[in-house]
Formats: C-alpha cells, structure tokens, sequence
C-alpha cells in the first residue's frame, strides 16, 4: 500500500514482561507485525523496492529488562476498527496492551520524541541501605562520569559523560526484604542512560539485580 493512501497512526502503550524480558528490539518488531495481522487490522506500507510494515517503537529496552511503559506506533487503514482487547487477544503472553489512541499523522517518529526514563531497580543481594546511599549520593555529587562506548560496526571507542544522563537517584523506601532504586535518565535520541550503566558504577553485578522501565515521558 502506497503512504499516499489515507490511513491513521495509532500509539499502542503495553508492558513487556516475564520471558519476553529476554526478546531483542528486532524480534519485537516481529512480534508485533504478526500480531497486528492476526488482529485483522490492515497495516500500512513504506514506499520503496522493498515496503516494509509502517510500525515504529520507541526507546529499545536492554534484553533482561521488564517494562510497564513501552510504546509503539503503527499506520493503519482509516476504516479499520480496533480495540484493547481485539489487539490483546492476538499478542504472546509477557506483552500486555494499557492503552491504544489515535495521534497525529505528521507527529515526527516516535523514536525521536523521548525526554526521559524512569526505573526501579531491585537489588537481589543483600546491601546495607546507607552503603546504598552513599553510592548513589556519590554519583550525584559527581561533576563527571567519563565512560567509553565502542561502536558496534565499525569497532571505533567514543567517550561520553555518563553525569550528564542521569536526572536523579535515589534509594526507595523498603518493600519487602529487598531495597529499591528510583533512576531516571535523559531519553533523547543520541543521549540515553541506563541502569546497567549505573549498576556497574557502584559495583553492583546486572545479575544481582531485577530492573523495570515504569516510565517513558515524551517532550511536550
């Protein structure tokens, strides 16, 4: 289908979690393109020698990392009729569909319109509540974090400033036997942090620990 064909964008929000914690971003996307097919809403294509299925998801969530707050966008047939629980239906167990709601065709990708990222964070191991804190007061108090970042393709190292991606840390008040950290990162395009990063910085194995993505804010 032609992107020159009236159609409409739908922005799907839905948690991923239990074994599909531990799905690539690729695999999905391909999970989502059988499951919108399976739900009978017909999918709009790029143009192009080779269309693809217009679907778009937002920030990719590291493998081992659950999330109640993930969001796709997919283009529609404007006739179609669709529903939470037409679309539920047809998805695997561990995807979990919030809410569904038409937004702007001209709106810029999805993948572009991230602000910030909130997580908890679950320490497995046992660590005494004031260590915590004084680690993660330490890196707040921090002017700089340098890090390295070897690019996938080409091998190549790039430095950047870990600081400047985090927005705030701080221990959660005890639930259970377990303590629990609040993180929240920049999100834009080019300039995400993430727990794993964090984690490494005090110490703390990405074993050792359970993290959940609770929230994905766009820009205003």
């Amino acid at each position: 289908m032609s992107e020159a064909l009236p159609q409409k964008r739908l922005r799907i929000k839905f948690a991923k979690e239990n074994a599909l914690r531990y799905i690539g971003h690729l695999d999905l996307h391909h999970i989502w393109q059988r499951s919108i097919r399976r739900a009978g809403l017909p999918l709009i294509y790029s143009q192009g020698f080779h269309p693809q299925p217009k679907i778009q998801i937002a920030s990719a969530l590291p493998l081992g990392f659950s999330s109640r707050a993930e969001f796709v966008d997919i283009w529609i047939s404007p006739e179609a009729e669709y529903s939470v629980e037409g679309l539920q239906k047809n998805l695997p167990e561990g995807i979990k569909v919030s809410s569904i709601e038409e937004v702007d065709l001209r709106a810029p990708a999805l993948q572009t319109q991230g602000d910030y990222a909130e997580y908890e964070v679950t320490i497995l191991d046992e660590i005494p509540a004031d260590e915590l804190d004084l680690k993660l007061a330490s890196l707040m108090d921090a002017e700089s974090l340098p890090r390295e970042k070897k690019k996938k393709k080409r091998g190549k190292v790039r430095t950047f400033d870990l600081r400047t991606l985090i927005l705030d840390l701080h221990r959660l008040p005890l639930d259970g036997e377990n303590e629990r950290i609040y993180m929240r990162f920049t999100a834009r395009e080019g300039a995400t942090g993430r727990p794993d990063m964090i984690l490494k910085e005090m110490e703390i194995p990405i074993e050792a620990a359970r993290v959940e993505r609770t929230a994905l804010v766009f820009k205003a």
